[in-house]
Formats: structure tokens, C-alpha cells, sequence
């Protein structure tokens, strides 16, 4: 147990990063995780040759699953992050890799707005920004500046929060007060109590095509999942690849993928 130094049996309050990594062995968490995985490689097959090496980025590369996962399919991966305690996370993980995929990766402690200050134009094939846009004000700014990093061709990868679907869990749950609340203000609240903020599918599409980066697929992620308790550890393998495969439907059915809790969209930078 830990505690706080000279208080003898005081608990120290968990921080939201450790709240958060919490939750990633929960159904929800490992939805999430495999269905972009699967999308990921699909949008990355239609666009790249197979077997050619990419370099990609990912910002807010949080405990490191894609960037991870990327680099042991041999792509070198720059991982973005500004949460020094997430950092320590991922950089533990990395340590326990084989050599050859440690050298795959370089990790930079540095705010998604300064990708600018970083590297230069077309610095990558493959962009990666996965729950990043829920934790900033104006997204736009963000956003161009992941396109002008982009080379010719390239995908800019997008989990965002749904702001269309908000009212829908907790209106299921009874809780008319914040279904209401949700059809007003793109404003919730994560798995660690933060506030995060959503964005609508519609907004976004108009701004990828702004930048140069059109809107080439997209996708619903936890459709029916999300009500799960954030800590529900997932069942057996066999129901579990059940759900996989009823949730992966549905997150490229209408009407379903666009009341999912989160969408994934993808980008191609022309």
C-alpha cells in the first residue's frame, strides 16, 4: 500500500492517469483497442504497398498499444506525450520488447499543439491521434498541425468522442438531467472523472477536407459496450470474440456506428 511520506497509513489518492490505466483490462477498454487495431490495418492496407516500412507518428501515445503494436510490425514510431507519469508507463512496456522493436521507437515528452516545433513538413506516412481532441479546447489548430507533418498520400488516424451520441447512455441509464445537458454541451466526463469534450462527425469531416486530409473512411467504436462498467474485465475468449465481432459490425453499419460512444476516423492527405 502506498502513502504519503511521514503519515503512517495515509492512502494516497490515485491520480487520473493511474484511474485511467485502470480501465484498460475492462471490456471497454479492450473493445476499443482491438477494433482500431483492425480498422487501423485496414485503412493502412488500402493505402500503402504491403510490406513497406512507414514512419508514424502517434500523439498522446498514452500507454503505447498502437505505437507498440506498429513497431512490431516494423514501422518506426515516434510516440508524442505530455503526461510524464503516462511516459513512465510506456517506457516500462517498451523495456520488456526485443531489441529490435526498442530501436523502432523514440519517445518525446511534448504537448500535441507543438508538432510544428518538432519536425518538419511530410515528416511521416502515418499521423495517429487517439483520445487526444477530447482533451482540447479547439481542435482545429491541432489538427492542421498534424496534416502539415503528413507526407503526400499519408494517413491521419482520429479517435474522437461522439458529440452526436452524448444524450444516449444516460438518457438509457434514467439520468435525464445529463442526457439534456448532452444535447447542449459537447462537455463529459471520462472513466477518470475529468472533463473532456466531443466532437461531432460532421465538424470534423469539414475540417480534414479543410486541411488536405479528406475524410477517406470512418467508424464507430463501442456501440454497445460503453455501458459496461468502466472495471468489467472482459469474459471468456469465446464471448468475447462475439462481442468483437458484433461491435465491428456495427461500427461500420448505419444506422448503429454513428450513436457509438467514439468514432475513428481516417484521413488521406492529398
Amino acid at each position: 500500500m502506498g502513502g504519503v511520506p511521514g503519515q503512517r497509513g495515509a492512502s494516497r489518492e490515485a491520480s487520473p492517469t493511474e484511474l485511467w490505466l485502470r480501465t484498460l483490462g475492462g471490456v471497454a477498454g479492450a473493445v476499443r483497442q482491438v477494433l482500431v487495431a483492425r480498422q487501423l490495418d485496414e485503412r493502412l492496407a488500402a493505402a500503402f504497398p504491403a510490406g513497406r516500412r512507414l514512419r508514424v507518428l502517434d500523439v498522446g501515445t498514452g500507454q503505447g498499444t498502437q505505437a507498440l503494436r506498429l513497431a512490431r510490425a516494423g514501422h518506426e514510431v515516434t510516440g508524442m506525450e505530455s503526461d510524464p507519469e503516462m511516459l513512465t508507463t510506456v517506457r516500462a512496456v517498451l523495456a520488456a520488447e526485443a531489441p529490435q522493436v526498442r530501436e523502432r521507437v523514440r519517445l518525446l515528452e511534448a504537448e500535441s499543439t507543438r508538432t510544428g516545433a518538432h519536425f518538419t513538413p511530410n515528416s511521416f506516412d502515418v499521423v495517429l491521434c487517439h483520445g487526444v481532441l477530447m482533451h482540447v479546447e479547439e481542435p482545429d489548430a491541432v489538427l492542421a498541425g498534424l496534416a502539415r507533418v503528413l507526407a503526400a498520400g499519408g494517413l491521419l488516424s482520429l479517435l474522437v468522442r461522439n458529440a452526436d451520441a452524448l444524450a444516449l447512455r444516460p438518457g438509457l441509464d434514467g439520468d435525464w438531467d445529463t442526457a439534456l445537458a448532452a444535447f447542449d454541451s459537447p462537455l463529459t466526463r471520462d472513466s477518470a472523472g475529468r472533463t473532456v469534450r466531443a466532437d461531432r462527425l460532421g465538424r470534423l469531416t469539414q475540417t480534414l477536407g479543410g486541411i488536405g486530409a479528406p475524410l477517406a473512411a470512418w467508424y464507430g467504436v463501442r456501440v454497445f459496450t460503453d455501458r459496461y462498467p468502466a472495471h468489467a474485465a472482459p469474459p471468456r475468449a469465446e464471448e468475447f470474440d462475439r462481442i468483437l465481432d458484433v461491435e465491428d459490425r456495427a461500427g461500420r453499419t448505419d444506422p448503429y456506428r454513428r450513436v457509438a460512444a467514439l468514432l475513428h476516423l481516417c484521413g488521406v492527405r492529398g
